[in-house]
């Protein structure tokens, strides 16, 4: 079987990434923070899966595997072994118009508190505030679409504008179903790692997936129930079954794993 080129690889990530990439933009994070986090990434797992004799990679080695110079390959892991912390990155235009127009003394009253402003003209105006913000490559009716759709800023009858958060959030999705997007884009990560790298004496695990690019948008309905009857039926026998054979309390740590499988819905 024909190894797979980087160039194949690179265009299969390119799929899984989009959706991952979709969800990040509506959450606000930027290109910025992605490559830092992929940074440290990259040498977290080069580090710790690519070691020999049950050792950790070297500095050396790390930097070639990631292609990353030393002294950033230095960098990154003080920060894991400092423990997770949260990604300072860079601020999008947004956060940084909002922050502005709240702090500087130029663009809010005597008290403190950031003034309506037109969008253009003499004085404090949105398009002030925006080069003040080295914002000038962003065009102003797209900010200032942008932060309304986010629910950022609110258009005054007299045609000026006024902030009514400090904080640039594209939208909002339930911190529990992050978390769960996370665990589960992982749990499938790792199906494929085993999959894709396994030896012949290492089992596959089970991966199928029943898809047609065929089917009428009026049968989506019906889809949709079948899926949710037929699937929980099959998850609440698997949950029978992992309940029997759980291991008792008193097992030993390393002869305990974690095991279960996932149905999820399939749609274009």
């Amino acid at each position: 079987m024909a190894s797979a080129s980087t160039t194949q690889v690179l265009a299969a990530t390119r799929q899984w990434l989009k959706p991952v990439v979709y969800i990040l933009i509506r959450c606000g994070v930027t290109w910025r923070d992605f490559s830092e986090l992929a940074k440290t990434t990259f040498v977290e797992v080069a580090t710790k899966q690519f070691g020999k004799r049950g050792r950790p990679t070297n500095v050396s080695r790390t930097a070639v595997l990631t292609g990353l110079a030393r002294r950033d390959v230095r960098r990154q892991r003080e920060k894991l072994e400092a423990g997770p912390e949260p990604l300072t990155g860079y601020v999008t235009k947004a956060s940084l118009v909002l922050s502005a127009w709240h702090l500087d003394p130029r663009f809010s009253d005597a008290k403190g508190k950031p003034l309506p402003l037109a969008v253009e003209g003499d004085g404090a105006t949105f398009a002030a505030l925006v080069r003040h913000c080295s914002g000038g490559d962003v065009p102003l009716s797209t900010l200032l679409r942008e932060l309304r759709a986010a629910g950022a800023v609110h258009k005054l009858p007299d045609g000026r504008w006024e902030p009514l958060t400090r904080n640039y959030l594209p939208h909002t999705i339930d911190e529990t179903v992050i978390r769960l997007w996370g665990s589960r884009m992982a749990d499938i990560g790792a199906t494929y790692v085993n999959n894709l790298t396994r030896t012949a004496k290492v089992p596959a695990r089970f991966e199928r997936a029943a898809v047609n690019d065929r089917i009428s948008k009026s049968a989506l309905p019906e889809f949709r129930k079948f899926l949710d009857q037929e699937g929980q039926a099959f998850l609440e026998r698997l949950d029978a079954w992992l309940t029997e054979h759980e291991a008792k309390n008193d097992a030993p740590d390393d002869q305990v794993i974690r095991l279960g499988a996932g149905v999820y819905h399939i749609q274009d």
